[in-house]
């Protein structure tokens, strides 16, 4: 469960900006709360803002800070420049580090970890846990300097190895540090990312020995289309022996690379014959229809004949289920995008309800559909606003917490006529 999310000097954001899911001492749907011992959690978050005010840039940092984190160890080569993108609206932020800092739990034991780094190197990094309870460092960076408290042997040896463009705590996790697995589990196995739903045959590969998932996804198309009675996919792993027998929708310069892939393995494989396998899938949505007798039978229409919505909750299905099974975090930007706002508040509310989620998940979602300001679902501690400044060109999150605001006023009303901030300032003509 993510208990913090702050980042400093990324894209729009030069300042720190601060994602809490602590909630605050509201009355309303106290029961949606996550308790985690003696604080309680909110179940997701809403960030709202003007186009270019930088809320989508909040999902980029999350995203970005955890697959550096998960692949540091294998993409950081002696020469490789480290992924951030620092605040580019003065001259003096680009040589300034970018920061990340997460508190979360994981099976019950509280973590502080953090960094901070240049495109050349790691400037600071931290962890600390708490699994009797109280705060204990595991280990600090400053630079290529590392100190421990326990361990301090083998972590030493660790640090040696650790080139200034990496992270310790990733390559600790190769070198079966207990402890720093313990942590990066939530980085692994916890967080998820919406994805396009151009990658649906994709997923669908990766599910296809996962009936649930499977069914799930199913269930998420009933959900979208009315019309849709049961979907049917269909997985064949085609042996691939030359460059003719590609499926024919593969690039040509992806053939040509697994080609020469396959002849070098060739070379240096004991096997007379290599052989790769590349799954196709078949998806396809089963409708009621009526045949010229006038009698109700199924008919089957491609996956690529469903709406942009139908396929679009069908790609988000394998990301909220695994989230919802694993108590993790789903991050989706701009989710109203192809759907429905009756399936927006579908997929909010299977996190804000303790049926549908008993393990504490958590969604983080940009959004501009000010009909979830309304408080019937969410409430007012879920709202976040990303604004930028005019003075300087930087964004800042903030939360409605921020104001000072009564039970009884209309939060969308409000948020429309520019009171909390993040909204276009524009004229609208006087229609006659």
């Amino acid at each position: 469960m993510l208990i913090e999310f702050r980042f400093k000097n990324y894209r729009s954001f030069r300042d720190e900006a601060v994602l809490s899911m602590e909630a605050t001492g509201l009355g309303t749907f106290k029961n949606c709360l996550i308790q985690e011992k003696s604080t309680k959690l909110l179940p997701g978050v809403a960030i709202y803002g003007k186009n270019g005010g930088g809320k989508s840039n909040v999902i980029r940092a999350f995203w970005l800070a955890v697959q550096f984190i998960r692949n540091a160890q294998r993409t950081q080569h002696e020469k490789a420049e480290i992924p951030v993108m620092p605040f580019g609206l003065n001259d003096y932020s680009k040589s300034d580090p970018t920061s990340f800092k997460f508190i979360y739990v994981q099976n019950g034991i509280k973590y502080w970890y953090g960094f901070s780094a240049t495109r050349e190197s790691i400037v600071s990094e931290y962890l600390y846990h708490a699994p009797k309870g109280q705060k204990a460092v595991v280990f600090l960076r400053d630079g290529q300097k590392f100190s421990f408290t326990e361990e301090k042997t083998k972590r030493s040896m660790i640090g040696e190895m650790v080139a200034a463009n990496q992270l310790f705590f990733s390559v600790a996790c190769t070198m079966n540090d207990a402890v720093c697995i313990g942590a990066m589990r939530w980085f692994r196995d916890c967080i998820f990312f919406s994805r396009d739903y151009t990658d649906i045959p994709r997923q669908l590969l990766e599910y296809s020995e996962d009936k649930n998932m499977l069914k799930a996804i199913t269930e998420y198309a009933k959900t979208a289309d009315l019309g849709i009675e049961d979907m049917q996919f269909e997985f064949d792993s085609k042996e691939i022996k030359d460059d003719e027998s590609f499926p024919a929708n593969v690039p040509e310069g992806i053939k040509a690379a697994l080609t020469q892939f396959m002849h070098a393995l060739s070379e240096t494989s004991n096997n007379s014959e290599v052989k790769l396998r590349m799954g196709e899938v078949t998806a396809k949505a089963k409708h009621l229809g009526e045949n010229k007798n006038g009698e109700r039978v199924l008919y089957s229409l491609d996956l690529s004949d469903e709406s942009d919505g139908t396929r679009k909750l069908m790609s988000l299905a394998p990301a909220i289920e695994s989230a919802l099974q694993n108590g993790g975090v789903l991050l989706a930007d701009e989710i109203e995008r192809e759907l429905h706002p009756v399936l927006v508040n579908y997929i909010i509310s299977k996190f804000q309800s303790k049926n549908s989620n008993p393990n504490g998940a958590q969604i983080i979602f940009t959004t501009h559909n000010t009909e979830l300001m309304n408080m019937e679902l969410l409430r007012k501690d879920q709202l976040y606003f990303a604004d930028k400044r005019n003075n300087d060109g930087a964004s800042e999150l903030y939360s409605i917490s921020d104001f000072a605001t009564r039970t009884t006023d209309n939060i969308r009303k409000g948020y429309l006529v520019g009171k909390y901030g993040a909204t276009p300032d524009i004229e609208i003509e006087e229609v006659e």
